[in-house]
């Protein structure tokens, strides 16, 4: 009885040990591949698609401002590439802002929140 507590025990360590192992995995390498990641063309034309309709649903076609506010580049000016990237990714509850982190990598949210601080989006 006692053997069979202790090779549960022990079992229960391994397991956990192996998703841990696995957790760590598949959290660094999404990581590592994202931050040295080239957007394609093709993609690129999907995120400037995504950027006019999916952001434009709550910002307004013209990005102008809707439900959420302006993005246009003289509203973003105190915004730096890596800040705008991050609100993308992350969202902001308080603002009704879906966090994007589950559809876009940090590259494509980094490519995005250029072209609105440049305010390159057809």
């Amino acid at each position: 009885m006692m053997h069979s507590v202790m090779s549960r025990a022990s079992n229960w360590r391994l397991l956990n040990n192996a998703a841990a192992v696995l957790l760590s995995v598949a959290v660094l390498i999404p990581a590592m591949a994202s931050a040295g990641e080239t957007l394609s063309d093709s993609r690129r034309t999907d995120l400037n698609h995504l950027l006019r309709q999916d952001c434009g649903s709550c910002h307004g076609m013209t990005l102008k401002g809707g439900l959420g506010p302006s993005l246009l580049p003289e509203q973003l000016a105190a915004w730096d590439v890596e800040s705008l990237a991050a609100m993308i990714l992350s969202g902001n509850p308080e603002k009704a802002m879906p966090g994007w982190s589950g559809l876009l990598s940090d590259a494509e949210a980094r490519y995005l929140a250029q072209r609105l601080l440049e305010g390159d989006v057809q």
